[in-house]
């Protein structure tokens, strides 16, 4: 066993024994103190209180009582008040197996792994023989530090103590052998165990259908549930719920969901954050409207999911009634809730809320500065993105290569060259962070943003690692907007090397050759795809009206307004070509007739939306817009004219930014 980082201190043994106390005849029938204090141990709401209840004990002359002791402990870790914990063993004299249990057992609810193991070896070194309670909480710390060697130790002194069949240990042992990736030692401990299909075996039964799970045996998972006796609990259902969900088999997992006799919040936890895991975003919030329905109330990691699922698809007022629900049910805006609420704006269009929410949470940690600022850049907030950034570091938060990857972000959709440098080297040099391909890219991103596209290459060339897809994709866009044709096909080439299946790189070739109508290339590389069977990933935009979320392609006819949304868009089209608007066919990569361009330009999933919203809603209200991909030039230019001519605010989340829409001009100032 390796030595732990942790080690224990021998209770101090004062020259004098405590007096004990002596009862009145006169309190026989009244609660000894003893019990008493146990009692107000109990009652104890923070670690201050225990404190008091502490002082009084020993005033009391109950400070060596092994009762007393084992509860103090106990209850110290239930405030996570560990280092408490440790002193109150400290001061005891003659620590027995009861405070020895009490104390493994809260340190290793704690995640103090190498403290629970360094405490049971110093019980055995004061020959304390361990009971059936010592041994769950000494296996799971070894599980948690991966102790094969201890486990094996642990595994052969339960068998010597005779404690083997026990059901608590048997279960923790089969649990560590699952947290080790030894399920095939988890299996022969099932098989073995006599009787398992008595009611005080369900855990094991459970253990071993998580661990099928974890090693995604989804087969041998669903046989161990089906042949479980009668006695099945909401955890084993849960577990093999959650097992589908991770392997992406969402509809079993639905099906199992509707089967479950009765659901707790774990249940519904599970389906609304496996919904969203699985990009299904608009079941996720489905499901958790219809847990408030059945009267179920969520826990924060509910809440947090179905907030996940607002950020991913622009779900504004979802998120809104989310929030009020949260304000008004008692929970308190923690700092994971408060992360969730500042993403969830962030990314659905409100900044200004977003940040009301930031300067709310009182203990920011690291994350929490880091949605901020990422949340600012995304917006084109340059300005506010640094200054927070400048806040952090004063508020003494350590700034990691995350926060860096924002601040360098911000400065690119900006176009602040020598500021994002100067991000950049600071990272290196001042925080000794070495900068990952992703930082590269944001570098990248800076120069060729600004149409500096020598220095991007310059700058690849010289990367001390290897240079990704993503870098040589984002240099090839950059050939498209600036129409350099060379380049682009040396980014091509280099794409196609690292990726040969990858659709972008095809996609791009196809986009800068079209650019020049360079027509007979365009068809090589089409028919390249096609001979290797690749497909362009299909663009999608989503719109939230009325608390519904609506889902658009191009050339959608699947609505069931349709025919109202191409109306509108022939009327805003017309509008548009009237104040100045022209369809950019260069948007468009075949060789056809003008005029076919311009109704292949006219179906795209973002102008859908844009239509969409605006026969479902009236001025003021904004109308929000979240597309898959980035957003053509063409589409860009419309959503300009159109907030000009409707007087209406349009926010369009794409893949790379957010762009907000008023009165015919755009926050990113056509710098995208």
């Amino acid at each position: 066993m390796r030595s732990p980082s942790f080690k224990p201190t021998l209770p101090r043994k004062p020259p004098f024994s405590t007096q004990t106390t002596i009862q009145n005849h006169s309190d026989v029938c009244s609660p000894s103190p003893e019990t008493r204090f146990i009692s107000l141990i109990h009652v104890s709401e923070t670690t201050c209180h225990l404190k008091q209840t502490h002082a009084q004990i020993t005033l009391h002359g109950l400070s060596q009582n092994s009762h007393v002791i084992t509860q103090l402990i106990s209850t110290c870790s239930l405030f996570k008040s560990i280092d408490y914990a440790l002193s109150i063993f400290r001061h005891s004299r003659e620590p027995n197996l009861f405070i020895f249990n009490s104390l493994i057992r809260a340190l290793s609810d704690n995640a103090c792994f190498a403290g629970s193991i360094s405490h049971f070896s110093l019980m055995l070194r004061l020959s304390i023989r361990p009971d059936r309670l010592t041994f769950p909480f000494v296996l799971k710390s070894a599980a948690s530090l991966s102790e094969y060697g201890l486990g094996g130790a642990l595994h052969a002194s339960i068998v010597r103590l005779g404690l083997e069949l026990d059901s608590f240990v048997r279960t923790s042992l089969a649990n560590m052998y699952v947290k080790f990736g030894f399920l095939d030692h988890a299996l022969q401990l099932f098989e073995e165990t006599p009787d398992r299909n008595k009611a005080e075996n369900v855990l094991l039964w459970n253990v071993l259908i998580n661990g099928c799970c974890k090693v995604g045996d989804l087969e041998m998972a669903s046989k161990l549930f089906e042949a479980m006796p009668d006695r099945r609990s909401i955890g084993s259902w849960n577990s093999l719920i959650n097992g589908f969900l991770q392997k992406g088999d969402v509809e079993r997992a639905m099906v199992l969901f509707d089967r479950m006799p009765e659901k707790n919040v774990i249940s519904w936890t599970t389906m609304v954050a496996g919904f969203s895991q699985n990009g299904d975003y608009q079941r996720a919030l489905s499901t958790f409207y219809r847990m408030l329905d059945e009267g179920v109330k969520p826990n924060d990691y509910t809440v947090i999911s179905a907030l996940s699922a607002c950020a991913r698809i622009g779900a504004l007022d979802a998120g809104i009634q989310i929030h009020e629900y949260v304000l008004g049910n008692g929970f308190r805006i923690n700092r994971d809730l408060g992360n969730a609420l500042v993403d969830m704006y962030s990314k659905c269009g409100e900044i200004e809320c977003a940040s009301r929410v930031f300067c709310q949470i009182k203990e920011k940690d690291l994350l929490t500065w880091s949605v901020m600022i990422s949340g600012w850049a995304t917006h084109g907030c340059c300005g506010e993105a640094l200054r927070c950034f400048e806040e952090m570091k004063s508020a003494g938060i350590y700034p990691d290569e995350v926060v860096f990857l924002a601040v360098l972000m911000a400065c690119s959709h900006s176009g602040l060259v020598d500021q994002g440098l100067h991000v950049f080297n600071s990272m290196c040099f001042d925080y000794s962070i070495t900068p990952t391909v992703k930082h590269y890219t944001c570098i990248v991103d800076l120069f060729v943003r600004a149409g500096h596209l020598e220095e991007a290459l310059k700058f690849i060339e010289s990367m001390p690692i290897e240079p990704d897809f993503v870098i040589w994709g984002t240099l090839f866009c950059a050939c498209r907007a600036h129409k350099n044709i060379e380049m682009a096909e040396l980014a091509s080439k280099r794409l196609l090397q690292l990726e040969p299946k990858h659709p972008g790189s095809y996609v791009f070739l196809s986009n800068i050759y079209a650019g020049a109508k360079r027509w007979e290339d365009v068809e090589k590389v089409r028919n390249a795809m096609k001979i290797r069977g690749i497909d362009k990933p299909p663009g999608w935009s989503f719109i939230e009206v009325g608390g519904h979320v609506h889902r658009f392609t191009a050339s959608d006819q699947a609505h069931t307004c349709a025919e109202e949304i191409y109306r509108k868009l022939g009327e805003i089209t017309a509008c548009a070509r009237a104040q100045g608007y022209m369809p950019d066919t260069d948007w468009v990569l075949h060789n056809i007739e003008e005029e076919e361009k311009e109704d292949a330009l006219g179906s795209h999933s973002e102008k859908l939306a844009l239509a969409f919203g605006l026969v479902s809603t009236s001025s003021p209200a904004v109308i929000r817009i979240v597309k898959n991909l980035r957003v053509c030039g063409d589409c860009h230019s419309l959503m300009k004219h159109v907030s000009k001519i409707s007087q209406r605010d349009i926010v369009l989340r794409d893949i790379k930014r957010f762009h907000h829409f008023k009165d015919g001009a755009c926050t990113c100032m056509d710098y995208w």
